[in-house]
Formats: C-alpha cells, structure tokens, sequence
C-alpha cells in the first residue's frame, strides 16, 4: 500500500472537492464487491462517470500523469449503498427536510441511490410528480434519487392509480407509503393490476383497525407506561393475509419494515412455498427494542412500533438465514414541533439515513454477518430487488462508491447530523464504522472529517 505523497493527491479524509471528470484513480483499497464475493486488495479507476478498471492491477507507479490519485490507505471500497425506503419531505413539507438535505444526509451515509416513498404532497399519483422528483434530484447532483408510484390514488385505498403510465414515467414499484392497502378487495386488484405489468406492490404491514390509536408495543411495558398499545397481530394478520392474496392473483408482494417473529415466520414459509414474496427490515428492528422508549422518548416512537427482545432477535435470525432481503433506512424526518410532545401525541418516525451502514454495521461486528454478507444488504441486494443498475463494482457501470473504516468510532449527535430533522432513534449510541468517502457519477460528493 503506497501512500507516497502525490501532486494531485488526496486521502480519503482530505479537503473536499468535487473530483475532476477525467481520470481517477483509488490506490491502496481493500476493494469489496458483496454482488462477486470480491475481498481483496486493489485499486479502482474512473473515467468520466464510469468504472474503468478495477483489481490489484490499479496501483500509484503504473498510472500515467494525468490521472487524479485518491490514496484510500487500507480502507474499504464498496459500491455505494442503495436506501429502498425514504421519505422525502419535498415537494409540500420543505420545512421538516428537502431533496438537498436528504441528499446531503444520504451522501454522508455512503448512499449513492434512494428511493423515496409517494407520501408527498402533491402525493406521486400524477406523472408529473415522478418527474419533478427525478429533475429535481438530478439538478443537486447528490445521491440519485427514485420514486415510488401511490397503488391507490391519493393513498386513499379506495381507486387504484395508473400504475402501468407511472411506471412508464420511472416509477420503480408501488405503494400507499406508510399506510397499508387495508381493504382487500382492493389489495387483490391492486396486485392482480400490477401482475399485468410484472410490477411491485410493497405493503406497510399493519393492520389500520388494529392499530387504532396505538402509540407502542402492547405488552407489558405499555402499561406500565399507561400507552396504547399496538399489538403484534396488527402485523401478522396483515402478513398472511396479503401473503395469500398475492398467491391468489400472482401478483409480486414485497413487505416493508417486518418487525415481528410471527411476520418473519409466515414470509419464510411463503418462500419455502416459492411464491413471489420479499421483504426488508429496517436498524431500528434490528438494534433497538422497545426498552429504547425509556421515560417516553419520542425519538423512538416509530412506525411499526420497536417491538419486545424476542422480536429483535427474530429480525436478526431472519436476516442471517436469508429471509429478510434487504435493510431500508426507513427514513422519517419529523420536525421538533411534532416530536416534542407528550408520547401519544407526537408523531411517528425517526431519521435513519446518516446511520443505517453504521448500524448495520453492527451485525458484523456481533458476529451474526460477514462483513460482506452485511454490506450486501445495503447495496447489491436492494438494487437487484429493483431491478436498479447499482450496488455492484463492474466495468462500463456509473462510478457510485462508498469508502469506509470499519473501525472508525464515533457516537451519533442528532443536532450534527445533517438532516434537516434531527429525530434519530439512535441518538448518543456509539457507532463502530463510518463513511469516509462518497462518490457518484465519479465526483466525490462527501468527505468525513480526518
């Protein structure tokens, strides 16, 4: 590993700069592909906007004089992380975060591409909505920017949107957000519509009539709190019931954010039916239990809610095992008016985009997951679920990468987060791993500091 001094030289750490479209090259790297298996030394060279080469071959002595050298000294390279479940504010609530503030929070997280949920407003039942987002996102030049189309219109649940023409528009699948399609006849007509066009239907796994006017777990510990509870079957009855409605239309059903055991059991055995199923979880399920409450912690209240030890548990076995597919964010940013409330009337939702590596992360350093098999989950394994051209180093492909310590230490501060919203769940837990560099397009859109 060469970390000679260079005239056109960085580290991974250095001032930040927008890297010139012509040539670059990342020396010294521990280059690792989950998509290939690769782990191995090497280096990385961009032209433009595209991967040019990559392996041991790309080293400091054999590059001509006008490539741009980035010395990334031992750390890791990967394909930048691939977010499937974020709430963009922009366009209708500007005030509780924006595309930029998205995109600079994702970028420090090593997130090269997101996908925003249609919960704007306007809600993204119109073409024209899809395309804003998409113009918008492209303008700022920070992480890239996807939307999901409404299953019904207005997320009313009631008629289905034009998914075939919002797809056409670029929609990547489709959703009523952070409310569940609660009739079922018109779940059914929503994933037989979608079969037609081979599209995705992903469901918010909570049963509305059950969930009521909850605000956490039930169980023991909403009592003692004095809180309404949800209770886990709100999620396992809407499971298995959508479970057999996408087997009675053929349709493909994703389900977001499984928090419960029961939920995670009954995906496992549609899987092992072979029906069409996936679904992901998000950190908080997997790190947090609902003991994070504490004395009513409203930056913990989250939709689903934290769940008890045994459900945490569960989450990770159904990660390590393989039934859960991926690992979304689940980015809510909430503004301080509507979080700083007693616990029943705040809202819902916690920030994640600064901390899902880090935390899922942890499922290395616990020894549940390789650090492949981690890494995985946030790049190669959403982005093939979607279909998106990401998550994978390979030659001729966009230039979007993360380099990363996977020792790093550093505690998550809410007010230095750079969300517009400062709601983590995670706020003042010690995190091992960070983010050093991101990349899109081959620009460095984000450098940590040394």
């Amino acid at each position: 590993m060469s970390t000679a001094d260079h005239s056109s030289s960085e580290s991974p750490t250095g001032p930040r700069r927008r890297d010139p479209l012509g040539r670059t090259a990342y020396v010294g790297a521990r280059l690792i592909d989950p998509a290939s298996g690769l782990d191995a030394p090497g280096g990385l060279l961009t032209e433009g906007e595209m991967i040019a080469d990559f392996g041991p071959q790309i080293r400091e002595g054999d590059l001509g004089d006008d490539v741009a050298l980035v010395h990334c000294r031992g750390l890791c390279l990967t394909p930048g992380f691939v977010d499937i479940r974020v709430q963009l504010r922009e366009p209708g609530l500007e005030h509780k975060g924006t595309l930029a503030s998205a995109g600079r929070a994702a970028t420090a997280g090593g997130i090269t591409s997101l996908v925003c949920l249609p919960n704007t407003d306007p809600v993204i039942d119109d073409m024209s909505v899809v395309e804003f987002v998409a113009r918008r996102a492209r303008l700022l030049g920070l992480s890239k920017v996807y939307a999901y189309g409404a299953a019904t219109r207005g997320l009313e649940g009631q008629a289905l949107a034009e998914m075939a023409l919002l797809a056409e528009s670029g929609a990547l699948a489709f959703t009523d957000g952070i409310k569940a399609v609660a009739d079922a006849l018109v779940m059914a007509r929503v994933l037989a519509y979608a079969a037609t066009f081979r599209l995705i239907v992903i469901q918010h796994p909570e049963e509305p009539s059950l969930a009521a006017d909850g605000v956490m777990n039930a169980g023991e510990m909403a009592t003692r709190l004095g809180l309404t509870g949800i209770p886990r079957e709100a999620e396992i009855i809407q499971v298995e019931r959508d479970i057999r409605l996408a087997e009675l239309t053929g349709g493909r059903l994703h389900i977001a954010h499984l928090s419960t055991a029961d939920g995670i059991e009954a995906v496992r055995r549609a899987k092992d039916r072979g029906l069409a199923i996936t679904c992901d979880t998000a950190p908080p399920y997997f790190a947090l239990n609902e003991l994070a409450i504490g004395d009513y912690r409203t930056f913990a209240k989250l939709s689903p809610p934290l769940r008890a030890e045994d459900d945490r548990q569960a989450v990770v076995e159904g990660l390590k095992d393989g039934t859960i597919d991926a690992i979304a964010s689940d980015d809510a940013p909430q503004d301080e008016e509507s979080k700083r409330l007693p616990f029943a009337e705040a809202a819902f939702g916690g920030i994640g985009l600064e901390t899902l590596f880090a935390v899922t992360l942890e499922l290395f350093h616990n020894r549940h997951l390789s650090l492949i098999e981690a890494l995985k989950l946030i790049n190669a394994d959403p982005a093939e679920l979607l279909g998106l051209k990401a998550g994978r180093l390979e030659k001729q492909t966009p230039a979007d990468l993360a380099i990363f310590d996977p020792e790093r230490a550093w505690r998550v501060d809410s007010d230095a987060l750079k969300s517009t919203s400062k709601n983590s769940p995670f706020d003042g837990r010690p995190m091992q791993g960070k983010v050093m560099r991101t990349v899109v397009d081959g620009r460095t859109v984000f450098t940590a500091d040394a």
